[in-house]
């Protein structure tokens, strides 16, 4: 698939999500970018320990995909 049918096929999927979901998809796309800029070294046990400390901040906040909402969400992908 050519690069602006993906764009427009992303754009179309985003589009159609609530905007919990819309929140958690920039975030999961925001860590894919960073995590893909650092070097491919194994994570740190500190490192694994803020990230988990972070999703449960966001949980928390109310910010997370319940996860009956995250099946229903996959089965379309």
């Amino acid at each position: 698939m050519q690069a602006k049918g993906i764009e427009q096929e992303m754009n179309n999927y985003f589009m159609q999500l609530s905007l919990a979901e819309k929140k958690s998809v920039v975030q999961m796309i925001k860590t894919l970018l960073q995590r893909s800029k650092k070097e491919a070294a194994m994570v740190s046990l500190a490192e694994y320990n803020n990230d988990i400390d972070e999703a449960m901040a966001e949980v928390a906040r109310g910010e997370g995909v319940a996860h009956e909402d995250v099946v229903k969400m996959a089965k379309n992908w």
